[in-house]
């Protein structure tokens, strides 16, 4: 494995080496040949003269389209001498090879981080100048990365394309699914190195360690209050804002915290009128009781509207007809 790299590496220095006296004038670039440096002036220009003639693509170099036909045909004729992969262009490949090497050639300027292509570089730099080319049709925003892009476009169009094999649920992003599918698994793979808990996220583990580390890297911004949890400044922030998004939906009440909401929700179920269509004909006050309040007794009746629970129980269930004021808790 070794020599086959070694030998792979000697191969892409020599071919690196190369005497380039083309230079662009537009930019830094060299060229070992007049033919390239015209195909790299394209770049400038914009020019693609070359058309695909299986979709509506153009480039501006003939071996560019030649890598692109491939996707429509499949061929992969470049493979790793590693390992089984196999790629549509060597571009790639040479890629592929510094996964195996650790080789990270292309060095930020600006900082001490390094990658395996330029285009990785390229992306990179955009934190240090604050660029986003890639802008929404939609709003405002603007990103980075195109597949940044195509991930916040979900949010307009409502697409989620990635589906749970377990259940139901869908979701816009790929690594969403990723973390639910744990909650089928049970996998917590994230442990968190002070103590003995594990996580099924990377995020809820970096918030826990502030617990050990007591670092509280969230600061309000309208007083001195600062905070291991995001959400614990969301919820501080309602206290200057006044906010109070959670409404009961059985009365006029508002509450800042969803905990809050649902306390209060409980205090609706008591007293609630619930029209019984069961006839109680063993006890006149037993019926009342029943059909008033929700609280059945087991010993004296069935209810087929009612779940049943024993008398004196102090909390009272509903199912079908109630079951709408309960599905948020």
């Amino acid at each position: 494995m070794a020599f086959a790299v070694a030998h792979f590496l000697v191969k892409q220095q020599i071919s690196q080496d190369d005497e380039k006296p083309f230079k662009c004038s537009q930019c830094d670039m060299h060229f070992s040949k007049s033919k390239y440096l015209k195909g790299h002036m394209m770049t400038h220009t914009g020019e693609k003269p070359y058309k695909c003639s299986q979709c509506d693509m153009s480039f501006s170099r003939s071996s560019h389209l030649k890598c692109h036909l491939r996707t429509h045909t499949g061929e992969k004729p470049y493979h790793c001498s590693i390992c089984n992969k196999s790629f549509s262009d060597n571009s790639n490949l040479v890629c592929h090879m510094r996964t195996h090497t650790g080789e990270r050639p292309f060095q930020c300027s600006q900082c001490e981080k390094a990658y395996m292509d330029n285009k990785q570089l390229k992306i990179h730099m955009r934190v240090h100048t604050g660029e986003k080319p890639y802008q929404c049709s939609h709003c405002e925003k603007a990103y980075a990365q195109n597949t940044h892009l195509k991930r916040h476009l979900r949010t307009h169009t409502g697409e989620k394309p990635y589906k749970c094999s377990q259940c139901c649920k869908v979701f816009s992003q790929h690594c969403n699914l990723l973390i639910h599918l744990r909650t089928h698994t049970g996998e917590k793979p994230y442990q968190c190195s002070q103590c003995d808990k594990v996580f099924s996220q990377n995020s809820q583990l970096r918030t826990h360690l502030n617990i050990h580390t007591g670092d509280k890297p969230y600061q309000c911004s309208n007083c001195d209050k600062v905070f291991s949890r995001s959400s614990h400044l969301r919820g501080h922030m309602k206290t200057h804002t006044g906010e109070k998004p959670y409404q009961c939906s059985l009365c006029d009440k508002k509450f800042r915290w969803s905990s809050q909401y649902k306390i209060h929700l409980k205090s609706h179920t008591v007293g609630i009128s619930y029209q019984c269509s069961k006839d109680l004909t063993e006890s006149k006050s037993i019926a009342n009781d029943h059909r008033s309040r929700g609280n059945t007794i087991k010993e004296e009746t069935d209810c087929e509207k009612c779940t049943i629970d024993n008398l004196g129980e102090p909390e009272v269930y509903f199912k079908e007809e109630k079951i709408n004021v309960f599905v948020q808790i």
